[in-house]
């Protein structure tokens, strides 16, 4: 018997919801994991949280810490405004395809030059260079399987180059 409660905070949604018996989804690895405070607390900011406990499949491209360290000074602060909500889930969205995409299926996207499409409505080029999958030009460092699909470690956050 599975048994499931409901957080009583503000977070309502499948996002909210307690499950200590089911294999961890994409949210719940991201929160679990030091490396992605930072990507944890845009989504929060956003509001995009339920979209990462979907039952998917999606295929998240995660940014590590570093990553967000590396845009231009202030931009992360900015971002996190209310105000910039809109964009800055704009920009998250650009990281997370609606789709199963394993490293085989990546490696088979490139080899039939096929794009990937993005939640964000952009596309993505995969390719690789030696054994290195990138997406949007930023290696992949780690791919991990999570209930509801995949999550792909990168080191660059994947900022679109226009709305």
């Amino acid at each position: 018997v599975t048994t499931t409660t409901v957080k009583t905070e503000v977070t309502k949604g499948q996002s909210g919801v307690v499950d200590k018996v089911s294999d961890p989804n994409a949210l719940q690895v991201a929160v679990s994991l030091d490396d992605f405070k930072t990507l944890v607390v845009a989504v929060k900011a956003a509001s995009l949280e339920n979209a990462l406990v979907n039952a998917g499949p999606l295929t998240v491209f995660a940014p590590v810490n570093s990553a967000f360290d590396k845009l231009p000074e202030g931009t992360v602060e900015s971002l996190l405004k209310p105000e910039n909500k809109s964009q800055l889930a704009f920009i998250l969205k650009n990281h997370v395809a609606p789709a199963n995409y394993t490293v085989a299926t990546l490696e088979k996207n490139v080899r039939k030059n096929r794009k990937l499409y993005m939640a964000s409505g952009k596309y993505l080029v995969v390719t690789k260079k030696g054994s290195d999958l990138y997406v949007g030009g930023t290696k992949i460092l780690k791919s991990v399987k999570v209930s509801n699909g995949w999550i792909h470690v990168i080191g660059d956050v994947l900022v679109p180059s226009d709305k």
